[in-house]
C-alpha cells in the first residue's frame, strides 16, 4: 500500500509539537477536528505509517516544526459526545459517530522551523496547499516531493 503525506495543523497555544514530545510515548490523539473535508481525509484516507508535517496554526510565527507518523488509523473521536468538551456535537453519539480522529507519533524534529513565509518564498511549492489563499483545511494532503522539500528546508 503506498504511503501517503499530510500536513496537519495545530495552535501552539492549545497543543504543540512540544507537547506531543512530552506525551507518554510521544502519541497523542488528534482529535477535535470538526471539518467534513478534513475528517473524510482521517477517516477514509489516512493509514498507519502515513508522515505528516506538524504545522503550528494561528500563532506569531506560522509554520512546519517537524513530522509525525500515523500510528493509529480512524476510530471515533469521543470528545463529539461529551457535553463539557469544546468539541461536543449532539447528533453525535458512540452508536452513530459524526467525527474521528487518529493518533500521531513523534518522528522528526526540524533543525530549522520552516516559516509559512518561507514556504511561500520557494516556488518549487507554489501548488502546496498551505500557501495558497483560503486553504485552512486542518487536515491537508501534500506530495511525497513537497514532503521531501519541505523536510529538506527543515535540516533533515
Amino acid at each position: 500500500m503506498a504511503k501517503n503525506y499530510w500536513l496537519i495543523k495545530s495552535e501552539p497555544s492549545t497543543f504543540s509539537f512540544d507537547d506531543l514530545k512530552k506525551r507518554t510515548g510521544q502519541t497523542e490523539g488528534w482529535d477535535g477536528v470538526r471539518n467534513y473535508q478534513a475528517r473524510n481525509f482521517m477517516r477514509y484516507h489516512m493509514q498507519v505509517g502515513d508522515l505528516a508535517l506538524f504545522y503550528h496554526s494561528s500563532c506569531a510565527e506560522p509554520g512546519v516544526a517537524g513530522i509525525v507518523e500515523i500510528t493509529k488509523s480512524a476510530y471515533p473521536d469521543p470528545s463529539s459526545w461529551d457535553a463539557k468538551s469544546p468539541y461536543f456535537d449532539s447528533k453525535s453519539s458512540p452508536d452513530n459517530p459524526r467525527w474521528f480522529m487518529v493518533n500521531v507519533t513523534f518522528k522528526s524534529e526540524f533543525k530549522n522551523f520552516v516559516s509559512l513565509k518561507a514556504l511561500k518564498e520557494n516556488d518549487n511549492l507554489k501548488d502546496m496547499k498551505v500557501v495558497q489563499k483560503g486553504q485552512r483545511l486542518s487536515i491537508q494532503p501534500v506530495t511525497r516531493e513537497e514532503f521531501s522539500l519541505v523536510s529538506k528546508m527543515g535540516g533533515l
